[in-house]
């Protein structure tokens, strides 16, 4: 007999949110290369920590659009991103784009699991039209008590210290808008979610505002 892994027995969805307005254009192949990086490390956890089932929901979005490239789908189940995927334009819906991410994974979700929020932007809210900021507050200030963990990551043209806490977002990081600064952000990104996974293995919770703390 073969050895079989685990039943899964927790579930990790793994919801990104990443703007695709026109300023991005500036580090488009880095932010493009980072979100497949980050989709081979949900793939990672997937195949590291067999008792949990890595789901994805990856969107991007600006003015014009919203782009679900993944919605609830298994990461067994992702592959890379083409270049022709990510495209940056327009102006950016940063309410919006939250409120239907988190509302969309926030229907699909069963008790017991865990979710993980990223939000990657370079620039402040300017076009939405459905959300605002106290409709978006408030449901993260509900979830965060039911194995929600947000996070925001900007670059450092914004206070992105305040940003988060107008959000109520406990865990956040600033990056440089370069190439370098964008590549080492994607690189703790990453090594984050790898020990937000082993926190959720161990039924251990990340002690909050140090998500992205190293060592």
């Amino acid at each position: 007999m073969t050895k079989q892994d685990p039943i899964p027995t927790k579930r990790v969805h793994n919801l990104i949110v990443v703007d695709e307005s026109g300023s991005m254009s500036v580090i488009r192949k880095q932010a493009f290369t980072g979100m497949n990086e980050t989709l081979q490390t949900v793939r990672q956890m997937q195949k590291q920590f067999p008792d949990q089932q890595q789901r994805v929901t990856l969107l991007t979005f600006d003015s014009s659009h919203t782009t679900w490239h993944y919605d609830n789908t298994p990461a067994s189940r992702t592959r890379d991103l083409s270049w022709k995927a990510y495209n940056p334009c327009g102006c950016t819906p940063l309410y919006d784009a939250i409120g239907k991410g988190i509302s969309k994974v926030n229907a699909q979700i069963k008790d017991g699991d865990h979710v993980l929020v990223t939000i990657i932007t370079d620039g402040e809210e300017n076009s939405s039209e459905e959300w605002t900021l106290k409709m978006i507050r408030t449901m993260i200030e509900k979830l965060k008590k039911q194995n929600w963990t947000f996070t925001l990551i900007g670059t450092d043209n914004l206070d992105v210290e305040t940003m988060a806490r107008s959000f109520a977002i406990d865990e956040h990081l600033e990056f440089h808008q370069d190439v370098e600064g964008t590549k080492a952000m994607f690189a703790r990104e990453r090594r984050s979610r790898e020990r937000y996974n082993c926190c959720v293995s161990e039924n251990i919770a990340m002690p909050t505002g140090s998500f992205f703390e190293e060592e």
